[in-house]
């Protein structure tokens, strides 16, 4: 029987002894087997050599159409960012507009009221206007802030102002008219009346108008900033086409307000020294 297996195997079976005698060196009929192995090692890439391939083919394949799917989803994604990011933009800047006038409004409002309440029991005056032309009176709870009232005397000239201020005391009267009111309407106040009847020393001397201070006011006023009491002449450039009314004259001083009622105010002239009364007075009147 074991002959027959010999004879009809391709390869001579190795007795145990020739196994047990050639194993440690590796030669004879371990030669066999060795070749044996070497030819299933060698086929086996062969066979795995394909599908391997397929299959890096395959994963390159299902990488790229990652990298699509993905750069696909990004594009979309950056076009619904940007036009959430415009219409956000758009809305916030809106918002910001809104928010702004909003805010705007407030502090005109809260600044027109600080201004009447810090009117206070003194504040700064300012008579200035050419020599032939009309007499300017601005009052000014700071030298440097907007005039709380600034009226023009239309018929009146700072020389003839002058004139009676060297010549003793002089009391300026503004009287206004005083209209009966409609139901639930209120009074404004009485430095924002538009129009008075102007009387110097008792004598009527034309109409003063409530005034919006403008550019060459303010020029007028920032030239004499500096100056806390004083008069004199200031430079003139001809501006506004005034130099044939003559020179621009000014006198700044400390006035004390004082409260009648809410259709009555009086402002005295303070001298620096303390001395004898006041050469000016202003009377505010609701009548």
């Amino acid at each position: 029987m074991a002959r027959a297996f010999r004879a009809a195997s391709p390869l001579p079976l190795p007795s145990s002894s020739s196994r047990s005698a050639t194993a440690p060196s590796g030669g004879g009929g371990s030669g066999s087997f060795t070749w044996l192995l070497k030819k299933r090692s060698s086929k086996a890439p062969q066979r795995s050599g394909p599908s391997g391939q397929e299959a890096e083919d395959e994963g390159d394949e299902e990488e790229a159409g990652a990298a699509a799917l993905s750069t696909a989803q990004s594009s979309s994604t950056d076009e619904q960012s940007s036009s959430s990011s415009s219409s956000s933009s758009s809305s916030r800047k809106k918002r910001a507009d809104a928010l702004a006038r909003l805010r705007s409004v407030f502090l005109a409002a809260i600044t027109h009221r600080r201004r009447r309440r810090q009117l206070g029991s003194c504040v700064t005056g300012t008579i200035f206007g050419r020599r032939r032309g009309r007499v300017h009176v601005a009052l000014q709870t700071d030298p440097r802030s907007a005039p709380v009232l600034l009226v023009e005397m239309a018929a009146y000239s700072t020389g003839a102002l002058v004139r009676e201020m060297s010549s003793g005391l002089v009391r300026l009267a503004l009287e206004c008219e005083k209209p009966p009111l409609n139901a639930g309407e209120k009074r404004r106040p009485l430095l924002e009346e538009p129009t008075w009847r102007a009387y110097c020393n008792g004598l009527k001397c034309g109409y003063a108008v409530h005034r919006e201070c403008g550019a060459d006011e303010w020029r007028v006023l920032g030239a004499v900033e500096q100056v806390s009491v004083g008069a004199g002449v200031l430079p003139d450039d001809g501006a506004a086409g005034g130099a044939g009314e003559g020179d621009l004259m000014y006198m700044r001083a400390k006035f004390e307000r004082v409260v009648g009622s809410r259709d009555s105010e009086a402002f005295y002239m303070m001298n620096p020294d303390g001395s004898g009364g006041p050469e000016l007075s202003i009377y505010l009147l609701r009548v």
